[in-house]
């Protein structure tokens, strides 16, 4: 839950049930980790809202799913007439301020005051709009989240950004707005559609390149994790890690690498962030493809080409390189699209990320397994390098479909 803490207290802890986070600018949340969440004998979700008045949206994947269980929980748990449960067209191109404007709308017809929350049930778009609308609802009410995808439990639902797109640029417009809570529970991610895992695979595979090691070996040894049980890897148990399974152990190493890389700039101050690291070609990428390609699989293309960029600049040696884009692949994420990976929209997006990042890049490469650096001046990425990196992943590319097996037509 959302409190003020001191500087010398900032950190992220981690305990059986989840993590907080005290960020040095005094902002203070939790993320929990709990079993069967919704289920009327867990008192958690009941216990953050704290009697409040509760104005609930969710997705429609997530509602033919889990909305009977959900307004059984409200009901059980909430006193008659002060709840409400509302289902928000699905889908990234929903992710705009007339979708931020119909949430505020039902909020203000169910009575939401200032005292009341706003409780998003769903993945990383449902959330980012229920909360950028809490952020601007009556200038800020409380919103808690129930995180049901991979991405939203290891990313979205750890951090305090909030957004939509707009002026043809993805997350455009948003606020910083800590959540009052944030709830993960790990049974939701049966329910995931493969690509969904893949995509959350994709930011796990993130952290792993850019911080741990030790998470990229297991990720190489369990690239299907999520989707197909696996032992706990030796060199996991070895150390003593891994004794929930490998599944709980990818999920909170996850969530702790993404909170502890964020805690200290948590509203982005500076703008030179390893966590950007896939976020610079892949916004351009997943915009320019009308969002045919998913945030995570943009994140993955937007990895493998930075790390061979990595490669062409001299700052990663070939045989990580190899590693980081074999992981890609293993992960059954695509590393190459010749319909954005262009010169031309590549270009155009390292020129937006400078502007965004005021007027310095900030491109986070990767330097070893593991650890990262920033590549700052535009300068320093020459077309030729651009071109020779592009065409590495188009082999690649054309490799993996030549040596595909033929298939018989669905």
């Amino acid at each position: 839950m959302t409190a003020q803490t001191s500087a010398a207290e900032s950190g992220v802890r981690g305990d059986d049930n989840g993590f907080t986070l005290r960020a040095p600018d005094g902002t203070s949340y939790r993320v929990d980790l709990t079993r069967e969440v919704l289920s009327p004998a867990n008192p958690l979700l009941a216990e953050c809202c704290e009697g409040r008045r509760v104005v609930a949206f969710t997705g429609p994947t997530v509602d033919r799913l889990y909305g009977r269980q959900l307004r059984a929980y409200l009901d059980a748990r909430f006193a008659p007439g002060t709840w409400s449960v509302h289902v928000l067209g699905g889908g990234e191109d929903r992710k705009r301020m007339e979708t931020v404007e119909e949430i505020c709308a039902l909020a203000k017809s169910a009575g939401l005051d200032r005292g009341g929350v706003m409780l998003a049930v769903g993945g990383g778009v449902t959330c980012d709009l229920v909360g950028f609308a809490a952020a601007i609802y009556c200038r800020g009410v409380r919103y808690v989240k129930v995180n049901t995808t991979l991405v939203g439990q290891i990313d979205v639902g750890v951090g305090v950004k909030t957004g939509i797109n707009a002026l043809g640029t993805k997350n455009m417009l948003g606020a910083y707005h800590p959540p009052h809570a944030s709830l993960n529970d790990p049974a939701f991610l049966r329910s995931l559609a493969p690509r969904d895992i893949r995509c959350g695979l994709g930011e796990t595979a993130k952290m792993a390149i850019i911080k741990d090691a030790r998470l990229f070996q297991a990720l190489e040894e369990c690239p299907q994790v999520f989707q197909r049980p696996y032992a706990t890897p030796a060199s996991l148990a070895e150390e003593g890690l891994g004794r929930r399974g490998v599944e709980d152990y990818v999920l909170r190493t996850s969530m702790r690498l993404m909170m502890e890389e964020l805690c200290p700039n948590l509203r982005e101050h500076d703008l030179a962030r390893l966590v950007d690291f896939g976020h610079t070609f892949g916004p351009v990428m997943e915009t320019a493809s009308a969002y045919r390609i998913a945030h995570g699989e943009s994140v993955a293309i937007d990895m493998a080409l930075s790390s061979e960029l990595a490669r062409v600049l001299g700052l990663l040696d070939a045989r990580d390189c190899e590693r980081i884009v074999a992981l890609i692949d293993a992960l059954g994420l695509p590393v190459f699209d010749p319909e954005t990976c262009t010169p031309e929209l590549m270009d155009r997006a390292l020129k937006a990320s400078w502007e965004r990042r005021g007027r310095r890049l900030h491109l986070v490469v990767p330097d070893g397994i593991g650890s990262a650096v920033f590549v700052d001046d535009l300068d320093d990425i020459p077309g030729a390098a651009l071109q020779e990196a592009l065409d590495a992943l188009a082999a690649r590319a054309q490799d993996a479909t030549a040596a595909a097996p033929l298939t018989a037509a669905c």
